[in-house]
């Protein structure tokens, strides 16, 4: 693993992710990438794991993209699917329980909504921020929002790029336990404990029906967003918006 993603396991059935890459505030670095990807290929190799838990450190879950890797995108260097970030909670064979109990902005939020089981906190930000900066949504975005979220709260989510704290959500109906920021990591352990008491092979084929449908829909999806992302991109006020809004 690496300084900035670490693997742990409380339990031995239990794996346990932690995004803590302070020098760039768990946006996409490629520390904090590579770590992830290390953490869930050693997870997969792990046969006494049976369920997840993802979370950030203090008030950050993960911030999404650099502005570097949003500028490769725009020059036409990388597209978001080259690493399969997006789909990484989704893919993982066991149970992922993503514990949000910090920001989640952009693809940050867009990875935590591909796990299985969603925490979120009261006073934490959430925000599909991508039209703040002109371009549309990436990551699977326009697929997994209106699926956990719904049509109407996603819609808005996108095209407002706003933020929302997890208490103005859960007022909205969302529909998944919101909580306390001091209570959103041991709550999500508790709930690791109860998945990891039911066998591993039920647990597996359990996860593979409920997620059938997202990963039938998803490649329609990535394909449909890969080419707005050609042309919205390529529009000159996306580079600027990206040069001169990012971070704030």
């Amino acid at each position: 693993m690496n300084d900035v993603v670490t693997l742990n396991y409380p339990d031995p059935r239990i794996a346990v992710v932690v995004l803590e890459d302070r020098a760039h505030s768990n946006l996409f670095s490629q520390a904090l990438v590579e770590g992830l990807l290390r953490c869930f290929s050693a997870i997969a190799d792990n046969s006494e794991a049976r369920v997840v838990v993802v979370h950030g450190y203090d008030a950050l879950f993960c911030t999404g993209g650099t502005q570097e890797e949003l500028l490769s995108i725009l020059e036409g260097r990388i597209q978001f699917s080259d690493l399969p970030l997006y789909r990484l909670f989704l893919d993982c064979k066991i149970p992922v329980i993503a514990a949000l109990q910090g920001h989640a902005l952009g693809g940050g939020l867009i990875m935590g909504l591909f796990a299985d089981l969603v925490l979120l906190a009261e006073e934490s930000l959430y925000s599909a921020n991508f039209m703040k900066y002109g371009f549309t949504p990436g990551m699977g975005a326009t697929v997994i929002l209106p699926i956990k979220l719904g049509l109407a709260l996603a819609s808005e989510m996108l095209l407002t790029a706003r933020g929302y704290r997890g208490g103005e959500l859960r007022q909205r109906g969302i529909p998944f336990p919101v909580l306390k920021r001091k209570e959103v990591i041991p709550a999500a352990l508790d709930l690791a404990h109860n998945l990891a008491d039911k066998p591993l092979i039920s647990l597996t084929l359990l996860k593979q029906r409920l997620t059938t449908d997202l990963k039938v829909a998803l490649p329609d999806g990535i394909a449909a967003e890969l080419r707005m992302h050609e042309i919205s991109f390529a529009q000159p006020e996306t580079r600027q918006r990206i040069e001169t809004l990012f971070g704030q």
